[in-house]
């Protein structure tokens, strides 16, 4: 068995050089500024924006806009977007490169839902890989910024197509590659295909990131071992748990992650929740007629998150009971200090 030290090694994408590959996956309705700021605290080497809409970004619509909003310092990270012309990509491509905040563009070609796949976007550019490429080439000749495509195995089993859109992204220009190991049916459950990863990573030059399956750092560490990726993308694992980043490269270094306690749990709770509200409160400011204030806004975003920081402990079921119930910042600090006792 290889040691951590020799299966994590920095990559290379385009320009930009990753020194820890170990990622956080892009989720709507999570990785927002405030969860990317507390991935990155814990050693996460890089993070991805939720998926953002090229059209949005081209009309300058000011709710898509704040999905790209960062904060100070936050790097390296990706903009997620989607879309099907690439015409309108390419003009996308080229806004969020004039931001300076990101350091690369990343194309979906994997998200199952039905609206954005009723556009012909997201995981529909599957059916279609010779477009996959024509889009890559229109991104990387309208932006100076490195471009990946993150995408799945194919539509359904028995259709797998990894191959053809891996070698399509390859061939239009793409920088790298990050595959979801899993069908699009199968949305976000199931096992996951990692023997497709290693198959697909021996048939391309550039680099590929593995997504799917991992739930520890051990995952993430068998993963490498058994793929061969140049990377690993952490999704719902990370959700309310941002200490898995430093577990994970704890393991890859050869050291004990330290554990934290209780207190140090309801205290990161506190912390990400009022990121929230000041990330809100940018939002907000954008909008002529607010219907909710930030902190509301905040609380309601915030109970996927809070679901997530009580997976395990004790008086989780009863938290989850209560969560419809709030409405302010201070509902959601006594909620967790009544109910969360340790595990």
């Amino acid at each position: 068995m290889q040691n951590g030290d020799a299966l994590i090694k920095p990559l290379k994408i385009g320009a930009l050089v990753v020194e820890y590959p170990v990622i956080l996956a892009p989720m709507a309705g999570y990785t927002d500024a405030a969860a990317r700021f507390l991935a990155a605290r814990f050693r996460c080497g890089m993070t991805f924006t939720e998926v953002t809409s090229a059209e949005g970004i081209v009309r300058g619509s000011r709710q898509t806009w704040h999905i790209l909003e960062t904060f100070p310092g936050e790097r390296p990270v990706a903009a997620h977007v989607y879309g099907s012309s690439p015409d309108t990509l390419a003009r996308a491509a080229a806004a969020v490169a004039e931001t300076g905040r990101f350091q690369t563009i990343d194309l979906n070609c994997g998200c199952p839902v039905s609206r954005i796949v009723a556009r012909g976007a997201g995981a529909a550019l599957m059916e279609h890989p010779e477009k996959i490429a024509q889009i890559v080439r229109a991104m990387k000749k309208a932006s100076p910024l490195p471009v990946t495509v993150k995408t799945r195995l194919g539509p359904a089993p028995g259709r797998m197509n990894i191959s053809e859109t891996a070698r399509a992204a390859e061939d239009g220009g793409a920088d790298a590659i990050a595959i979801h190991a899993r069908y699009t049916t199968a949305g976000h459950a199931g096992p996951a295909g990692w023997e497709a990863l290693a198959k697909t990573k021996a048939e391309l030059a550039i680099p590929v990131i593995g997504n799917g399956g991992i739930g520890t750092a051990e995952d993430a560490r068998r993963m490498i071992a058994e793929t061969g990726v140049a990377g690993v993308m952490v999704g719902k694992a990370a959700i309310g748990n941002p200490w898995i980043f430093d577990e994970i490269h704890a393991l890859f270094h050869g050291r004990a992650a330290r554990p934290h306690t209780l207190a140090e749990h309801l205290a990161l709770i506190e912390e990400h929740l009022r990121l929230c509200i000041a990330h809100k409160e940018k939002a907000l400011k954008a909008r002529r007629h607010p219907r909710r204030s930030a902190e509301l806004e905040a609380v309601l975003h915030f109970r996927c998150h809070l679901v997530g920081y009580a997976r395990g402990f004790r008086g989780c079921a009863e938290l989850k009971r209560k969560l419809q119930a709030l409405r302010t910042a201070e509902d959601v600090l006594e909620l967790v200090k009544l109910h969360l006792q340790d595990k």
